[in-house]
């Protein structure tokens, strides 16, 4: 999974595995070492009590919640991403991690075929 922070904005990425993942488990999480110890986590799970994408953060871990439906429909659907509504100033999406196009020969045979390939 691929975390892009971008000034006010939070973007996960999915391959195809972790979308499957997180449809059959209802959770994907990855994580970044800084240093021994010192590490920051970011997840993301489904949530059957959710009315919409949130996201929290303890100091030490970013946790994105999506209401279980719109994991199913987006995992099993041709849908691209998932919003959430602005949350304290922060943008969520969701996506799912498209073939680079302008990169070809760094292809993970694990992303979605991008519709704008030809």
């Amino acid at each position: 999974m691929k975390l892009r922070i971008q000034g006010n904005s939070l973007r996960l990425r999915l391959t195809r595995t972790e979308v499957t993942q997180l449809h059959d488990s209802g959770h994907v999480e990855s994580s970044i070492q800084f240093a021994p110890g010192r590490s920051l986590t970011y997840a993301l799970e489904g949530s059957p009590h959710a009315k919409s994408v949130t996201a929290s953060f303890d100091g030490r871990s970013i946790v994105v919640a999506v209401p279980t439906p719109l994991i199913t429909e987006w995992a099993d659907g041709e849908q691209v991403s998932i919003e959430g509504p602005p949350q304290a100033g922060v943008q969520l999406l969701i996506e799912k991690d498209f073939q680079c196009l302008h990169k070809p020969a760094l292809q993970d045979p694990d992303t979605y075929p991008n519709p704008l390939a030809s």
